[in-house]
């Protein structure tokens, strides 16, 4: 397999050319019950910037039908892991209808071989990412945060019983259908998925570690932000986006606190 390059330089790279303003381009990434949905979220309503989650693209895809939605359902359905070229069939066109927009990317890429995928389309459609946030959460945090969830199935929509109960306990706010347990919510796959993923992740993020900004080659690419609650990594996230995109500040408004498991899903997708 080729080596991953992502679309920036090198931060060892010598550019001479001065810096040039950036669009928000984030991936979001950290350990399953981090709270990358809850962060995304917050910065989608106060900065207006669009969150795109696969999950919510493949379950809007699935539920409504399109040729990539019945695909995946043939996947789902046969217990097998989806396919790289399927999953970048589902982000990729989101991607190119927000060229002249800030967009956050959550939850993709997950390995190598995607983001070798999702480089070869950035690089192709002239849409270098210009940050990559990696979530730093203690795992006995995330394990605490995993056993209070409760999930809306069709939607996504989760609740904790600590910190983002539902109005009603054990029914969804937005549809009063009941709230599911996922079946992995437990110790035992908590451990499972948790190696997995930083088996898997790792090789990414360390490559994303060496790399740098491609509007300012002085700041690097990849940025860590560490805490036990999201209320704690809030205000680092804040500070990085108002640093790194001055043109932001000015969207920036008051959000009240909602820390803990994801918020409800983003707009979903539309059909090109």
């Amino acid at each position: 397999m080729p080596r991953f390059v992502p679309p920036t330089m090198s931060r060892r790279a010598v550019h001479a050319a001065a810096p040039m303003q950036q669009r928000l381009r984030m991936l979001m990434m950290g350990c399953p019950g981090s709270g990358k949905g809850t962060l995304s979220a917050r910065l989608e309503r106060q900065l207006g910037v669009p969150v795109l989650t696969a999950g919510d693209m493949l379950r809007w895809h699935v539920r409504h039908g399109t040729e990539v939605g019945r695909e995946a359902d043939r996947v789902i359905r046969a217990g097998t892991l989806m396919p790289d070229t399927t999953m970048m069939r589902l982000v990729g066109p989101e991607l190119a209808k927000r060229r002249d927009g800030d967009w956050i990317l959550d939850g993709f890429p997950r390995t190598d071989a995607q983001a070798e995928r999702l480089h070869e389309f950035l690089e192709a459609e002239h849409l270098p990412l210009s940050l990559v946030v990696h979530l730093i959460v203690p795992e006995e945090v995330i394990l605490q945060r995993i056993l209070e969830r409760w999930t809306h199935m069709p939607s996504g929509r989760v609740y904790n019983l600590s910190f983002n109960p539902p109005k009603r306990a054990g029914i969804d706010d937005v549809t009063g259908e009941p709230l599911e347990k996922r079946d992995d919510d437990n110790p035992a796959t908590f451990k499972r998925r948790i190696d997995g993923y930083h088996e898997v992740t790792e090789p990414m993020i360390e490559r994303f570690r060496q790399l740098a900004c491609p509007s300012d080659p002085s700041r690097p690419l990849l940025v860590p932000l560490a805490g036990a609650t999201s209320d704690e990594i809030w205000p680092q996230l804040q500070a990085l986006i108002h640093e790194r995109f001055p043109y932001m500040a000015t969207r920036t408004s008051s959000c009240p606190a909602d820390a803990g498991g994801a918020a409800g899903p983003s707009s979903a997708p539309t059909t090109a």
